[in-house]
């Protein structure tokens, strides 16, 4: 079971009337300034002297106060943090943090305390705030609040560039089903760039400066608070902290917090170094703790899935039949039946296709809308995840007749309501033993370590674009070189598969082409983290693509114990390895135009032969074997959209 133990040293309360206070990082090269400027608490951070992000505004907005003006530092508190845990969901199963704390208490002429927490470790800085009531017992009206915004600021400095996704308006596109995460990075824009929808960005956020690069995004949300996003920029101010439209959700609920005093508020991280910090960063996951205990043992592996190139007329007996056959074919662990289910196969015969796919070895997932308010997304089954006793009836049902896990569908958007309704889905779904997959929906923020039963979320321009336009197919090599750096960094994402048809089509000869290659998709399945992976395989790559591509696939696992960044560029191309057990994965990608050659360093692998997958010069799929020299290194080709396998 996990274990996480955190040891509180160096406690030291010290009265401080001086305006600036600093806490450094274990090595020392990090630092983090917070001072009091003409009454406004701020904070400053540089890494080994530099300057990362310039004088940077904290504070809230509340019903009981205004906590981002006219404070007072009144006193600091340092302690150092170490927790140790593992698990199981992420990219390395065991994490090790080290990290010393700073809590500055600011003060108002009303005696309203605002404490704000700082963690800085060798890779990471976090904060989050705590609203106190200094005298209890001399204020017993003063049980509550609501939390209208925050002052929160990240402040670069001049030259930084930027690589970001906006953040959609409430209820446009289809179906009026944003915001849901799912727009396209820009890489290597200024600052000074307007977001798409004037609705700021989403996070993650990532910047560069020079060789120092910068991920924004938080962690720790629960439905005690909203998602919260970034701002456009201002200059002077950099970009602040968002809370929700009040438009999203449908108009209904809060754009503000409501909470119990006191309250503390989620983490805000900020990860800071090389591309190779971020990638390996495990930030988002030291600083929560689990919820509540699992309901049962559950299991990583890997879905086949009809929707995404047989789509929803797939959704039938006889087609949910092929596609269990395929995964138990495959020797993966589940099959995922989607929209419509209950119209087209029915619940009457849903017991039967369970006991089916049980008898081949498969375990089904089932597709639920998260309710059909807050959109027009007409897909059923609707109004069965929305309260908790829909929910109640529904999941024990589910639980009767042998299903593992649900997929929920189309949220809302961000606000407390929105989160609070993640959170009950969870935790009434652990009660009967099922795992949970979130589409349409935000970023997971720290889940896989808060809640057992959280496998992944979409919150990304994910598969079904390449399926839907040429467009969005050529940009796939573009996204999956991207996100390893950005989305998937800080959280599990549910890309939704490695595609082998070359149409996107059921008859394999219609519509329009993928424009990767079998080789990238293979590698796409290292270098994109879920813990449950999907293999969006169709009946016909049983026969039509080489065996070799197969086998690789029923031996690749879905979760990890270590990762390390090899090299890479965002948007460009990315080499991943990650280690299950004892073996090496590697898994290359290139979203660019020309032949990709690189001398890879595999200090892990110094002098080992290895299986290698690569595309040849007419990017086709082709096996053969690559030494790594005695000093850890190899030499290879990545073809344009193209990719590369080695495997011990």
């Amino acid at each position: 079971m996990r274990k996480s133990i955190l040891f509180m040293m160096l406690a030291a309360t010290v009265l401080c009337q001086a305006k600036d206070v600093t806490v450094k990082s274990p090595n020392g090269a990090l630092e983090v300034t917070v001072s009091n400027n003409d009454g406004r608490a701020t904070y400053a951070v540089t890494l080994n002297g530099n300057t990362v992000l310039r004088e940077s505004a904290l504070g809230l907005r509340t019903s009981i106060g205004d906590l981002t003006q006219g404070l007072t530092l009144s006193d600091t508190q340092t302690t150092k943090v170490e927790t140790h845990y593992d698990m199981q969901k992420t990219k390395a199963s065991h994490s090790d943090y080290e990290a010393n704390e700073l809590t500055a208490t600011f003060r108002n002429d009303k005696k309203q305390v605002l404490e704000v927490t700082f963690r800085v470790s060798d890779d990471d800085v976090a904060f989050r705030y705590n609203i106190a009531v200094e005298h209890p017992e001399r204020d017993p009206d003063l049980q509550r609040t609501l939390i209208y915004g925050e002052a929160s600021s990240f402040n670069f400095p001049e030259g930084t560039t930027t690589y970001l996704c906006p953040m959609a308006a409430p209820g446009i596109l289809w179906a009026h089903a944003r915001p849901s995460y799912e727009e396209v990075y820009t890489p290597d824009a200024p600052m000074t760039a307007k977001s798409q929808f004037d609705h700021g960005y989403s996070f993650p956020c990532l910047f560069r400066q020079g060789d120092t690069w910068v991920l924004v995004s938080e962690t720790g949300t629960t439905g005690a608070y909203c998602g919260t996003h970034l701002s456009d920029y201002e200059v002077g101010r950099g970009y602040a902290i968002a809370f929700p439209d009040e438009q999203e959700n449908g108009g209904f609920g809060s754009a503000f917090v409501g909470c119990q005093l006191p309250f503390t508020t989620p983490w805000r991280t900020i990860t800071v170094g090389s591309l190779k910090t971020l990638v390996e960063s495990t930030t988002a996951y030291d600083l929560v703790e689990p919820r509540f205990e699992a309901g049962a043992d559950y299991k990583p592996g890997c879905y086949t899935w009809s929707w995404l190139v047989w789509q929803d007329e797939s959704v039938n007996w006889d087609d949910q039949v092929q596609f269990i056959n395929l995964a138990s074919e495959m020797g993966f662990e589940y099959c995922l039946v989607d929209n419509w289910w209950d119209t087209q196969i029915g619940r009457d015969r849903m017991s039967q296709l369970v006991r089916y796919a049980n008898s081949k070895g498969v375990d089904l997932l089932l597709w639920y809308s998260s309710n059909g308010f807050w959109n027009d997304a007409p897909q059923t089954p609707r109004n069965c995840m929305n309260t908790a006793i829909a929910r109640e009836r529904e999941m024990k049902w589910l639980k009767s007749i042998g299903v593992k896990g649900i997929k929920v569908d189309f949220f809302g958007g961000d606000k407390q309501e929105t989160m609070q309704l993640y959170e009950d889905i969870l935790s009434d779904a652990n009660r009967y033993g099922l795992q949970v997959i979130f589409h349409g929906c935000t970023l997971p923020r720290g889940w896989e370590r808060m809640y057992p039963n959280y496998v992944s979320s979409e919150a990304v321009m994910a598969s079904e674009n390449v399926y839907f336009t040429e467009a969005d197919a050529e940009r796939e090599a573009f996204d999956l070189c991207m996100h390893p750096f950005c989305r998937n960094a800080v959280a599990t994402m549910d890309w939704g598969g490695v595609i082998l048809n070359r149409h996107l089509s059921r008859d394999n000869k219609s519509r329009h082409t993928r424009k990767t290659t079998d080789i990238f998709e293979l590698a796409s399945g290292i270098t994109t983290q879920s813990y449950i992976q999907c293999a969006a395989l169709c009946p016909n790559n049983l026969t039509e693509v080489p065996q070799f591509e197969l086998d690789f696939l029923r031996g690749l696992p879905s979760t990890w114990d270590e990762t390390r960044f090899i090299d890479g560029y965002p948007g460009k191309y990315v080499v991943l390895a990650r280690r299950h057990g004892d073996q090496w994965f590697v898994g290359g990608l290139s979203a660019l135009k020309e032949p990709l050659k690189l001398t890879l360093a595999l200090p892990m692998l110094a002098g080992k032969k290895l299986n290698c997958l690569v595309d040849d010069k007419q990017g086709r799929p082709t096996k053969t074997t690559l030494k790594v020299d005695k000093q850890g290194r190899a030499k290879v080709t990545i073809q344009p959209n193209g990719g590369i396998v080695l495997v011990e």
